[in-house]
């Protein structure tokens, strides 16, 4: 696995760190599978909650170095979501921006476990 993580963020090292900050608070909620693909690192449980990409891979400019993607059944208010998306109904996209460690926050951690506790329940 740490393989496929250090080829996935190979070029990008700005984005390791958050990355390792973010899978470090998802691995205390509990249970979770880790899938690396060519695109993005997903974490699992009966299905995926949460993704995280790098959005300089695939985007012109400056952005983010990573970019937390997170399975809610309801809209989140926070200001700090870049974008919502519904591309099923009763399934909303939240996508969170990640500039420093420092945004891995208590507030991360409490949108990360209602997505992995509705991630066990999904039939």
């Amino acid at each position: 696995m740490n393989d496929a993580l250090t080829e996935f963020f190979a070029g990008f090292p700005a984005s390791r760190p958050i990355f390792d900050a973010l899978r470090e608070m998802i691995e205390t909620l509990g249970p979770v599978a880790l899938r690396v693909g060519k695109s993005q690192v997903s974490f699992r449980r009966r299905v995926a909650f949460a993704w995280a990409w790098i959005p300089d891979r695939y985007l012109r400019g400056d952005h983010a170095p990573l970019v937390l993607s997170l399975s809610l059944r309801r809209r989140d208010d926070s200001p700090r979501w870049k974008e919502i998306v519904e591309p099923a109904p009763g399934r909303l996209m939240h996508h969170l921006e990640l500039h420093g460690v420092g945004e891995v926050d208590d507030q991360v951690r409490g949108w990360l476990a209602e997505a992995w506790l509705a991630a066990a329940h999904v039939a």
